[in-house]
């Protein structure tokens, strides 16, 4: 369940954008090899969240709404999978935590998640994306 290919392009959207400067939705596809009509869909969640701001006319584009420097990994991936979980158990009830508690399964798996919530949280895109152009 990790990550969805909605992330990914979610990710590289973002990343076709780290120049502040305003793209069109072809502009961002060509740029990341990403299909319009999806990338239409993932760039309305990322509005929604605060990350992309949409302009609409003739002068149209996106453009980031946040610093990169304001931005992790761990944004993007909740702004597209908001329940953005390890398994599904982490989220849902899970048929083997019985009355006395969660299996102890599930509290590792919870542990796990933690842990990649705090890895997606520990670098900045603009960390990520500058040592990405060095």
């Amino acid at each position: 369940m990790l990550f969805t290919k909605e992330s990914d392009y979610a990710i590289r959207i973002v990343r076709a954008l780290k120049n502040e400067e305003k793209l069109t939705i072809k502009d961002i596809c060509e740029k990341e090899s990403l299909p319009e009509a999806f990338a239409y869909k993932i760039i309305k969640k990322l509005s929604k969240n605060g990350i992309v701001d949409i302009k609409r006319g003739a002068n149209g584009g996106y453009n980031l709404r946040k610093k990169l420097d304001m931005l992790t990994l761990y944004d993007i991936v909740v702004s597209t999978e908001p329940d953005f979980a390890v398994m599904d158990c982490i989220n849902n009830f899970c048929g083997r935590n019985g009355h006395s508690g969660r299996c102890r399964v599930h509290k590792e798996l919870v542990s796990i998640q933690k842990e990649v919530e705090s890895l997606l949280k520990r670098k900045t895109l603009k960390d990520i994306l500058e040592s990405e152009s060095k």
